[in-house]
């Protein structure tokens, strides 16, 4: 079946198919850009289907066929996107592990999985494979082998030995390759993407070359992209929303995805990006608003008052838009002279100034962080989906951005609200299941329906409002509904609070943990000359508790009587992946916290 789009012409039905089309339209045109040694290496729609069709025959010399899964445990990095493509192209499944992961989760997504065949970047990942049991894995595929010369596991094979023997493989069979590809079909499994797992082991959600394309088609359509945008790839490769911003709709519309040295450094590398599409997290959003307000701190008077009148000012002109007023001269000249002299040093410093269209999806964040963002000219859109609908479902369009809200639906999705308020949804990126696991994927879909397990609610003007997860709502003992990620979020709008944790279910009153963000209150103490040695230490100083009970203090004033925190407690040790506090995509594991942190629940209960 071919598909045409406006901005691009013929496309296939499944990804290997466009990436071969898109190869033959454009060859020369740069599809990819990342830094080796400091120099940004390019590589064109021409090299990058000639490395996916290297490693798909290389994987077929291999003995992986039609079917067969094969993993990826790395960072990103180009040879992600090879292994994916090429692994589709011949007909076996991809599967993203996280790289934070430690070996026992790496085990149990990969088993679960029934992989052939892992990309494990480097000497790091390769330990963590070769350190637990996985019989049904045959090759050990390496990008970096650096450190590995005396490994002698037979399994072990670098990821060019395995391009060069494709190279052969396709000389001795020349129509092997463009067989494969004619041979995927838009309702195979493409994909398989975890999820994050908050309430226990993460399930494989089944996503087809179908609900891909699906989603690719609906979101442009949305939203507007181009294929003279650019984005910037740091997420992990493993999560829907990465998937979409540096594969599917770079394979729909030809724009070029640049690969951020780490996550880590996202922020210089944004400066030097510059990309003109960026999706960030909330917690991205969060860091990069308090790296702004921690700077201004570190100013002088003059530079503090030009920071502060620039924000009241861009707040007024932003309320104004939002609420669906036109800005008059006046505005106009008021932002030109903002921009002239603050707002354009801030959009540069986050490395934002290029960008025509930024988001926030994957989690709930506050309408105040996004405020922020729309007073110094970026305007953020929110956005809603979920792996079980390969990735956006809801987003605000252009003009009709309501903070607090996550837009409309996507086309050819369709949605209803449940007695209880709990979102379902149908349309064509809803997945096939969940990989091994009838019942859950019974207890999801229930007559065609997609059931979110979000509780949702719908503005008169038809934008979709999400409450927060049905398991999440918690009762007070006074009989009062209580979403503590509404709390949460208010919290985190500090630049001193990194993670929260509401509590309160059966409780005369609302209550918090709370985590400090180490950078930023470390060096709050440091300018007030507060000894301190480390993240435990840090915490306990008296001084720092009261700056967060100023936190706290102002964040309870945008909340209601039955939200406001009237205790918290300081935790003394940051949430760690490792300890299973929190997911490898940061969610807080609240079953787990409850049980480690009962003691202080207890405490502040009495």
């Amino acid at each position: 079946m071919a598909l045409l789009t406006a901005a691009a012409g013929p496309v296939g039905d499944t990804l290997p198919k466009l990436l071969r089309q898109r190869a033959a339209l454009h060859p020369r045109r740069v599809a990819l850009r990342e830094k080796e040694f400091g120099i940004w290496q390019r590589v064109t729609w021409a090299d990058y289907l000639g490395h996916a069709r290297a490693f798909c025959l290389g994987l077929t010399a291999l003995g992986v066929s039609r079917g067969d899964k094969v993993a990826v445990l790395s960072e990103n990095r180009r040879e992600w996107l090879y292994a994916e493509l090429g692994a589709m192209a011949a007909g076996a499944v991809g599967v993203g592990v996280y790289p934070t992961s430690p070996a026992n989760e790496v085990r149990y997504v990969v088993d679960h999985s029934e992989a052939v065949a892992v990309v494990a970047e480097d000497q790091e990942q390769v330990d963590k494979i070769l350190s637990v049991e996985l019989p049904r894995v045959r090759h050990v595929i390496v990008p970096e082998p650096r450190g590995l010369r005396h490994y002698r596991d037979p399994r072990l094979v670098s990821f060019a030995e395995v391009e060069a023997l494709g190279e052969r493989h396709g000389q001795g069979y020349p129509g092997l390759f463009d067989e494969l590809v004619s041979a995927t079909r838009a309702d195979d499994l493409a994909f398989l993407i975890y999820t994050s797992g908050t309430t226990g082991h993460p399930k494989g959600a089944m996503i087809s070359h179908r609900n891909l394309l699906a989603q690719a088609r609906a979101v442009t359509e949305a939203v507007g992209f181009g294929p003279d945008d650019t984005v910037v790839s740091y997420l992990p490769l493993c999560h829907v929303a990465e998937q979409i911003f540096s594969a599917f709709l770079p394979l729909w519309l030809g724009m070029t995805v640049s690969f951020a040295e780490s996550l880590r450094t996202i922020q210089e590398d944004l400066r030097e990006i510059a990309p003109t599409v960026f999706l960030g997290v909330p917690r991205i959003w969060e860091k990069l608003q308090a790296s702004i307000l921690v700077k201004i701190q570190e100013t002088g008077r003059l530079r503090r008052f030009a920071f502060e009148r620039a924000l009241r000012g861009g707040r007024r002109l932003a309320e104004k838009r939002l609420a669906g007023r036109r800005a008059g001269p006046l505005d106009l000249a008021g932002q030109a002279l903002r921009y002239l002299l603050v707002t354009r040093a801030l959009q540069n410093y986050v490395g934002l100034r290029r960008a025509r269209l930024a988001f926030s999806a994957a989690a709930a964040i506050s309408p105040e962080v996004l405020a922020f963002f729309h007073a110094i000219g970026i305007p953020v859109r929110e956005g809603y989906g979920m792996t079980e609908c390969t990735g956006f479902s809801f987003v605000q369009r252009e003009g009709e951005v309501r903070l607090g809200t996550v837009g409309r639906p996507i086309p050819g999705l369709e949605f209803r609200l449940a007695r209880d308020g709990e979102l379902l949804k149908r349309g064509e990126g809803v997945f096939l299941g969940y990989f091994k696991d009838e019942q859950a994927t019974a207890e999801t879909v229930r007559d065609g329906w997609l059931h979110t397990g979000d509780v949702a609610e719908l503005d008169p003007d038809g934008q979709l409002r999400i409450v927060d997860r049905k398991k999440a709502i918690f009762v007070t003992a006074g009989g009062k509904n209580v979403s503590p990620s509404l709390v949460e979020n208010a919290l985190k709008v500090s630049p001193y609070v990194k993670e929260a944790v509401v509590l309160g279910e059966g409780e005369r009153f609302v209550s918090a943990l709370l985590q400090i963000d180490y950078e930023n209150v470390g060096q709050w103490a440091t300018e007030r000359r507060l000894p301190y040695t480390n993240f435990k230490s840090l915490a306990r100083l008296p001084e720092v508790r009261e700056l967060v009970a100023r936190e706290v203090d102002r964040a309870n004033e945008g909340l209601a009587p039955v939200e406001q925190v009237r205790k918290f407690v300081l935790l003394e040790k940051e949430l760690d992946h490792d300890d299973d506090e929190v997911t490898a995509t940061m969610k807080v594991r609240r079953k787990t916290i409850y049980q480690k942190f009962a003691p202080l629940i207890r405490e502040i209960y009495g």
